[in-house]
Order: C-alpha cells, then sequence, then structure tokens
C-alpha cells in the first residue's frame, strides 16, 4: 500500500521561506509524475506544481511560478517544494500527490495523496 507523509511545514513571516518534503512508501512500479497541491482556508483545493519522474519536466501555477521550486530525489522516494518570499495568500494545507492518469494540474487525476502539511504565512 502506497503512503505519502509531508512534513516541513509551519508559521513563517511574509518574505520567508519554507521547504516541504514528502516521503513515499510502498511503490512497486516507478517513472510516475508527481504533484504539490494546497487548500487555502474556505477555498477548493488548487494546483501548486508537478514534475514528472525524471524531473525534467515541470510546471507551475502562475501565482507561484518564480518563487516556488518543485524537485525530488527518486533514490529517496522524496518529493521537494522549496517555497520562497512566501506571501499570506500561501497560507493553507499543501499536500503531495503522486501518479496522475490525466492533467497534473487536475486533484481528480492524481491516485495517491498524503495528508497535508499546514503552512501559515503571516503579514
Amino acid at each position: 500500500q502506497v503512503q505519502l507523509a509531508e512534513s516541513g511545514g509551519g508559521l513563517v513571516q511574509a518574505g520567508g521561506s519554507l521547504r516541504l518534503s514528502c516521503v513515499a512508501s510502498g511503490h512497486t512500479e516507478s517513472g510516475f509524475g508527481s504533484g504539490w497541491f494546497r487548500q487555502p482556508p474556505g477555498k477548493e483545493r488548487e494546483f501548486v506544481a508537478a514534475t514528472s519522474w525524471s524531473g525534467g519536466n515541470t510546471f507551475y501555477a502562475d501565482s507561484v511560478k518564480g518563487r516556488f521550486t518543485i524537485s525530488r530525489d527518486n533514490a529517496k522516494s522524496t518529493l521537494y517544494l522549496q517555497m520562497n518570499s512566501l506571501i499570506p495568500e500561501d497560507t493553507g494545507v499543501y499536500y503531495c500527490a503522486e501518479d496522475p492518469d490525466g492533467s497534473w494540474r487536475d486533484t481528480v487525476s492524481y491516485r495517491y495523496w498524503g495528508q497535508g502539511t499546514q503552512v501559515t504565512v503571516s503579514s
């Protein structure tokens, strides 16, 4: 059974940085894409970033482009999200997801999800 576990969330002031990690276990296959999503308070879950298995293809939401960087270390089964220049609008629960079948920007495409980690950016 595949399990994803996020970590690295917390409270940070605007302008600060955080790095989220997502450790996967239980995979029997490789070659799948992975992504990060977030759910702001009172809003629906939204796409943040995605990457191919090799890391050679990455995609970002316009709202985070230039500030966030997605990466992965397949040897460690770990997905990362480096978040710089954080703003209060980045506040939310951040989820990692794996193995999309369909658009990498759509929540419904992903087969596996973590439980989420809270990120709060104060002004």
